[in-house]
């Protein structure tokens, strides 16, 4: 076999990513249930990656998961009553990167 042989297949849409499943689904729904001041970051999809959506809490914790396109965050923001906002027009909001800098120090202090 050689070198190219190995590389993964597209999908048929042109991504390296696999599609969002329930199981992506299931995550954001209990994220946005056990979390206060939750918004929607739409990511739009790339070459290797399909659409995500980043769920922030009002403290910066947030997590990531695929979504069936923008308009699946948008009526995920919908059915629970959450803000969508589109990351290449609004950027990450602060509170966001003061949490990844506080996770960090955390990991460093420990080692």
């Amino acid at each position: 076999m050689g070198w190219f042989g190995r590389r993964k297949k597209k999908q048929g849409d042109g991504t390296l990513d696999r599609a969002s499943d329930n199981g992506d689904l299931r995550h954001l729904v209990e994220f946005i249930n056990t979390r206060t001041g939750v918004e929607a970051y739409v990511e739009p999809k790339t070459t290797v990656t399909e659409t995500t959506v980043m769920l922030i809490a009002f403290d910066g914790e947030w997590t990531r998961r695929r979504v069936d396109g923008p308009a699946g965050a948008f009526a995920l923001g919908r059915k629970h009553n959450i803000p969508v906002y589109e990351v290449a027009k609004v950027g990450y909001p602060q509170r966001k990167r003061d949490f990844d800098a506080r996770k960090k120090l955390e990991r460093q202090r420990r080692q």
